[in-house]
């Protein structure tokens, strides 16, 4: 995996349905130092059209309507993708993010955590 030019900003693929979640991340992430470029999308349509662009990272929530966010990383993981997967929900359980590590989540944070 390569390494991100840091004199470019981290392109992060954002699977959301939440305008205030979405802007929550965002925030953290920019509080971090971070120069951020973002795609929120928020059904499977949408995600799977912007795999076709190169991203640095992705991070999605655990529960959509209509999709998963263990769905959006089988399908990553489906084509080959070895991008960082970070999974993000508010009703994420122990197991669950266990069984989504070991299907190759880089990492997981609840949303209750971020605020």
């Amino acid at each position: 995996m390569a390494v991100p030019d840091p004199s470019r900003p981290l392109r992060v693929l954002h699977l959301e349905d939440s305008d205030l979640d979405h802007a929550l991340v965002m925030a953290h992430l920019q509080r971090g130092g971070l120069q951020v470029e973002t795609l929120r999308v928020d059904t499977e349509p949408g995600f799977r059209a912007a795999l076709g662009q190169p991203w640095d990272a992705l991070i999605s929530d655990y529960n959509l309507p209509g999709f998963s966010g263990l769905k959006a990383l089988e399908i990553v993981r489906g084509m080959g993708l070895q991008l960082p997967f970070i999974l993000v929900s508010g009703e994420i359980g122990e197991d669950v993010a266990v069984q989504a590590m070991r299907d190759g989540a880089s990492d997981y944070l609840l949303k209750a955590k971020l605020a």
